[in-house]
């Protein structure tokens, strides 16, 4: 067939992108060849509009061990000899249009990235957004999505130990589906996803290719729009069984020393890992793509190249040790066929019964290659006018502040996440230390290491809506508290940016400032960004998706016992909030779901205020003078008490400050604020280590026997307000509050 511009078109690859391909070489591709650009040069695997900016961010630290972006997943030193691999990445597009698949194999592809490298997979965590959950599709999408993850997670076996979820009306067309993963390895034993060494031959092992999954890569980079369910083979089908057998084969036949580099076969598949390895051992590979093991016959060139078929890995092996992988890989039962061999010249050349299909050079082909990079226009949104315009002096304080707290506690983005959690297996492995007692980050025992980690998943992207660039700050200052409150010592950071068209200048100036917030954030708490995801065109008809750029953060215990845990212990217990309190509703749940505002600034927040409130809580525990320790954040100052509470049944009495409105100070989300409980014998010690670190505090009351008190007026018992909280999503799904219904969902 004849190859012309209005082919690259129909590929996703725009005239200019098709003459640059003919430029580098030196010809006109035929089909074959222009369907492996289209794949490469998509922005989910080349990052051509966000390059620029990603290499802006902090990437070098003292405990990495690997640098960013140079293997599939970030891998950082957590002493002990022992290093941990963790990674995050979306499968928002497959997610929209099937749910249940979407997801699953989100879950499935970002444990390959770990296992790929070597490390055991310990721990997922997933960050999560939908639309009005009072909507038949929302709930649709809602409950697909958490069966996918639990399908997957808990028969692969690897707990789901922590996450978010919110819900607003933007990702009603576009969910956001974001995975992450955790492993160990013993430091020194990386595999590199390399291609080295002049005839070493190249293996192919894992699940049969099929037709599943063809595009995703460029699927992924589009707008959603009314068609996309045309699109469905592009979504990729998932077999956690399979996936826990090649987990354990890969990790066998990393034992037996034969493999020179390994590659899951991810986004682009085939043409993706052989590209990449290739490139980055500045060697070539030969391919007989008539050896690939197939589940479907009479398979196209072009359709082996691009099947995103889940469970597959590519590994280069040392000529003459063939046979011990062959004999791994007969034990798991697994495909395993040596499809080709590595070469010294630079080109994947790709044949099909003898007949050269596909040259190109590897080079070409990648990311820090020869893959377009691209700077984009952009200018401030118009919407940050209302924004700014807003006043709370328009919002009257209600008078019955109780009624409020009611309504705010059942917000589905306050309201307890039980439906969705009690479908994940949290504790396979037994490594999960988080279920004895609730803390702000999960606590993951790191075996065989005497240490833990702290792990997070966080972003509240109505405060990014609101302002780019504070909003992104939060998002590493929140994963950085929540780790410091939970005894953690954050390490290092991966991001997952969820953002519309980035050809809307409005929308890439979210991008650009929320990339230099981040940046910002992550140079201050020394979490230096080990890699991650960008996913674009995440826009439906009506607009794009809330900014939401996700940070997946790690920190470090010396031990699992010096976990802190968030819930009270003894009625008697003095409370104080390390913070201060401020006169602020902005961008809050109670300003926008109970009063209806949609644009109003992010609240404050002040990046060395943060810092030294961080560093004060560290102290306290380090000092053991906090008996619990709960950042506020969604939801206030009251919801950050009432959730300490619900552990043992034990209340709270407070009185509220004088000089700052009720609303505020009881719902306020301004940033940099921790609840504490402390023994009444260690008031004094707090308060001379918070004075000399000059960290503002407040002691705002006790801890009672199951009551909660506001200014002296008796709100219920805690038991009351916790089966409000337990019970709001499940109610809203299910229709009405019957625990029945609840289990039955």
């Amino acid at each position: 067939m004849e190859i012309t511009v209005s082919t690259a078109n129909e590929l996703r690859l725009t005239a200019e992108e098709f003459e640059l391909i003919k430029q580098k070489i030196g010809r006109t591709p035929n089909f074959n060849e222009l369907c492996c650009f289209s794949a490469m040069w998509s922005e989910h695997c080349s990052y051509k509009n966000s390059i620029k900016w990603l290499k802006t961010l902090p990437r070098d630290g003292e405990k990495m061990l690997v640098k960013a972006g140079e293997e599939n997943a970030g891998l950082m030193d957590i002493g002990d000899g022992y290093g941990v691999v963790f990674k995050i990445e979306s499968h928002n597009h497959p997610s929209a249009i099937e749910p249940f698949q979407g997801a699953a194999t989100g879950v499935g592809g970002i444990h390959r990235d770990i296992f790929t490298m070597g490390a055991r997979p310990i721990a997922s965590l997933n960050s999560l957004r939908f639309g009005n959950l009072a909507e038949a599709k929302t709930q649709h999408l809602l409950a697909g999505v958490v069966h996918g993850i639990g399908h997957y997670g808990n028969c692969f076996g690897v707990p789901t130990v922590g996450g978010e979820i919110y819900f607003e009306d933007c990702y009603h067309t576009n969910p956001l589906v974001n995975a992450m993963s955790v492993g160990i390895l013993k430091n020194g034993t990386t595999i590199s996803a390399t291609a080295e060494g002049k005839g070493n031959p190249v293996f192919f092992v894992g699940s049969a290719t099929g037709k599943d999954g063809i595009g995703g890569a460029s699927f992924a980079s589009a707008n959603i729009t009314a068609d996309s369910a045309e699109d469905l083979p592009a979504v990729q089908v998932g077999d956690p069984f399979q996936e826990k057998k090649l987990l354990e084969a890969c990790l066998a036949v990393i034992k037996t020393g034969a493999i020179v580099g390994m590659q899951d076969m991810g986004a682009a598949g085939i043409i993706c890992s052989t590209a990449e390895m290739s490139a980055k051992g500045n060697s070539g590979m030969r391919i007989d793509l008539d050896k690939v093991p197939m589940r479907q016959q009479n398979m196209k060139t072009w359709e082996l190249l691009l099947s995103e078929s889940q469970e597959r890995m590519l590994m280069v092996v040392q000529k003459g040790k063939e046979a011990a992988v062959l004999e791994v890989f007969e034990k798991w039962d697994l495909p395993c066929s040596e499809i080709g061999e590595v070469t010294d010249d630079g080109l994947l050349k790709f044949y099909m019964n003898g007949v050269l299909e596909a040259e190109l050079p590897a080079q070409e082909l990648v990311l820090g290659g020869g893959a377009p990079q691209y700077e984009r226009e952009y200018k401030e949104p118009e919407y940050l006018q209302k924004v700014n315009a807003f006043d709370a002096g328009s919002i009257a304080v209600p008078a019955d502040l109780k009624a409020i707290a009611e309504q705010l506690i059942q917000i589905p983005n306050i309201a307890s996440k039980r439906w969705v959690y009690t479908q994940y297996d949290s504790m396979v492995g037994a490594g999960t230390a988080s279920t004895n007692a609730p803390s702000d980050a999960a606590i993951v025992v790191a075996k065989p290491t005497n240490k833990a980690l702290a792990l997070t998943t966080d972003c509240n992207s109505r405060y990014t809506f609101a302002d780019p660039y504070k909003g992104a700050m939060i998002a590493v200052a929140e994963a950085a508290r929540n780790i410091v409150c939970s005894g953690g010592e954050p390490l290092g950071v991966t991001n997952c940016l969820n953002f519309g068209n980035p050809y809307n200048p409005e929308v890439y100036y979210q991008f650009v400032n929320a990339i230099k917030g981040m940046g910002a954030a992550c140079i201050k708490f020394n979490t230096p960004v080990t890699g991650g995801n960008v996913s674009f065109y995440n826009q439906a008809p009506e607009g794009a998706v809330y900014p939401t750029p996700t940070i997946g953060m790690v920190g470090v215990l010396d031990s699992a016992d010096d976990k802190m845990t968030m819930n009270f212990k003894t009625a008697g217990d003095v409370i104080y909030m390390i913070g201060i309190s401020r006169n602020d509703i902005n961008s809050s749940e109670y300003l926008h779901k109970i009063h209806g505002v949609e644009f109003s600034p992010a609240p404050h927040f002040e990046l060395d205020e943060e810092f030294a409130l961080q560093q004060g809580i560290q102290q306290l525990i380090k000092e053991k003078l906090v008996l619990s320790a709960h950042d506020v954040s969604e939801g206030g100052l009251f919801v950050t008490l009432t959730e300490s509470g619900f552990h043992n049944d034990l209340g709270y009495s407070i009185a509220t400050k004088e000089g700052i409105r009720k609303d505020a100070y009881l719902f306020g989300e301004a940033q940099s604020r921790v609840v504490v409980s402390i023994a009444a014998d260690k008031s004094a010690a707090v308060e001379s280590l918070l004075t000399g670190a000059a960290i503002g505090f407040e002691k705002i009351g006790t801890v009672t026997a199951g009551d909660i008190i506001v200014d002296g007026e008796n709100w219920g018992s805690i038991a009351s307000w916790k089966h409000k909280y337990d019970n709001a999503i499940g109610s809203l799904l299910a229709g009405h509050e019957s625990e029945q219904a609840l289990t039955a969902l």
